[in-house]
């Protein structure tokens, strides 16, 4: 069955509307099916009581996913080749897919070291910081009726900033919780305009900071998870006199520049905006001690210390979760957010080993080149028959959906915008709907709600918008840059190189060969082609 979109070209309803003129065949999702935990204990299983570079934690961590798969016996699928692999990792790190001439050089280079070269050279560019950017504002910045207003950009150029400098997690983490004054000055304190109130807060903190859905126990103790009430609010009484500097609502009608303080007059901040269910308890740590404060002075410091120390108990194992989830598809704790007793690593051993390591330095980027090169996440996405229902063991990678971002700046790699390009972003010099960007109306258009990396939730009207895209069927400037040689075959591969990162298989340079053959007009056959891949499942996922 077949349909016209609205320039006259014809595609398939087929493949939930993605998989146009069948050009591209990307990897398929396995069955999603449960699979039994590893029975490793939690120990570092050989691992030195220091600081180990990251290759020799790559090797340590292929050796605990092998002892998972040999004990339920389940065998591993191949590496990825290097087409996989370079599009893969360039989406992981920098969130955006190589150009036709990285892709194309990456597979030829004979190096044996390749890999690993590219992943560093991947960590140096600007682009890592900008999708790790791009991540956290998401985590930490929840876009309501309420903060829709509030000006989010600072937050995106501290992240973006600090995640290029490597800044210490545990340093980075410091700054965010015990930011104060004027946004204009101090940019961190956009996570309290977007979190103002303390309950907010406190879920967010206890969420991204310590892996746990803390915000269960506000209104009572939580019969699953363990977590009391009165844990709870002793968190949230950190909190209590951290006061926004001016009137809200003034300073969204008239411009001011909005702060945040911490009250050190001894009195908590105004109780008429906690919820109902507050409780009033003394400030204590999660499952630890009761610290003794000073009512005039600020209680976050405290909090940040304990919050970020190598002995606290969620804090390493926390982040080192969050970052297994975002390059696996999955956690080692999957919810990647709901770490509890109930609910058990697949990998003990793994995680406790990991989060020791990390506790040493809170080096966000050698974590990521150690996970980057160890052969797990180097394999191929497509399961063999024995191990296709595995879910958990990490056999073979999982299949992730672009993130509306990721897909937004790859098309703009491939086909360009009207707007200026700057590295490997795209900033707009004008902005649209009152002051988001066309990436940011973009992203909100194809962000359909939260979900593991592995689901894709965009349908119709996503599809029917790329489909009829400006972007995508205005394509003579990235024509020009890609057709340069009059042998089909040549641009053909140039085209997949561009979008999906490979070279054409032999029965796809044959079929559009002679498609391109047969039509009237080489440029509009290019042009098809083009637009074909580019609304792909192959392009829209990452495997």
């Amino acid at each position: 069955m077949t349909a016209r979109n609205d320039n006259g070209r014809l595609f398939p309803l087929a493949y939930g509307a993605l998989c146009v003129m069948a050009l591209a065949s990307g990897a398929e999702a396995a069955p999603e099916k449960g699979a039994k935990a590893s029975p490793a204990t939690p120990s570092q299983a050989g691992l030195p009581n220091t600081k180990v570079d990251a290759a020799s934690l790559a090797r340590w961590i292929d050796a605990e996913i092998q002892k998972a798969l040999d004990a339920e016996k389940v065998p591993a699928s191949p590496l990825a080749d290097d087409a996989e692999f370079v599009r893969r990792v360039s989406l992981d790190i920098t969130g955006i897919v190589p150009t036709a001439d990285e892709a194309a050089a990456f597979i030829d280079d004979p190096d044996p070291a390749k890999r690993a070269k590219l992943i560093d050279r991947l960590l140096a560019s600007p682009a890592y910081g900008r999708h790790m950017a791009d991540l956290w504002v998401g985590w930490l910045l929840p876009r309501t009726s309420e903060t829709r207003l509030v000006r989010h950009e600072p937050m995106v150029r501290f992240l973006e900033e600090n995640f290029n400098k490597n800044k210490p997690w545990n340093e980075f983490v410091t700054e965010i919780i015990t930011a104060s004054g004027p946004q204009d000055e101090n940019p961190a304190v956009t996570f309290f305009l977007f979190n103002d109130t303390v309950d907010k807060v406190t879920d967010n903190v206890a969420r991204h900071f310590l892996g746990i859905q803390l915000q269960c126990a506000q209104c009572h103790n939580h019969p699953f998870t363990g977590w009391q009430q009165t844990e709870y609010w002793g968190m949230a009484a950190f909190f209590m006199k951290v006061q926004r500097q001016d009137n809200r609502n003034k300073a969204l009608r008239n411009g001011a520049v909005p702060g945040v303080a911490e009250n050190l007059s001894g009195r908590a901040g105004r109780r008429n905006n906690l919820p109902e269910s507050a409780k009033i308890v003394p400030a204590k740590f999660l499952q630890g001690e009761e610290p003794k404060l000073n009512p005039n002075e600020p209680f976050r410091p405290v909090l940040a210390r304990w919050l970020t120390s190598p002995q606290n108990p969620f804090f390493a194992r926390a982040m080192v979760n969050r970052l297994w989830h975002q390059f696996f598809g999955r956690g080692l704790v999957n919810p990647v957010d709901d770490m509890h007793a109930e609910n058990q690593p697949s990998h003990p051993a793994l995680l406790e080993g990991l989060a020791e390591q990390f506790a040493r330095d809170f080096d966000v980027k050698d974590l990521i080149r150690a996970i980057c090169n160890s052969q797990a996440y180097q394999r191929t996405s497509r399961p063999l028959p024995e191990n296709v229902d595995d879910t958990s063991l990490f056999s073979h990678m999982a299949i992730k959906a672009l993130s509306p971002e990721q897909l937004y700046d790859s098309l703009v790699r491939v086909v360009g915008t009207a707007t200026e390009q700057r590295g490997n972003r795209v900033r707009s010099n004008t902005t649209v709907r009152g002051n988001q960007s066309p990436r940011e109306v973009f992203a909100a258009f194809f962000r359909v709600e939260e979900t593991e990396p592995t689901e894709y939730t965009a349908g119709i009207p996503q599809a029917l918008r790329l489909m009829n895209a400006p972007m995508l069927n205005n394509t003579a400037a990235a024509l020009a840059s890609l057709v340069k040689s009059d042998d089909p075959n040549a641009v053909i591969e140039r085209l997949y190189l561009a979008t999906v990162s490979r070279r054409p298989r032999a029965e796809e340079l044959t079929r559009l060969a002679a498609y391109v053959h047969n039509a009237g007009n080489r440029q509009q056959a290019y042009g098809d082609i083009l637009w074909a891949l580019l609304n792909s499942s192959e392009f829209a996922l990452n495997h």
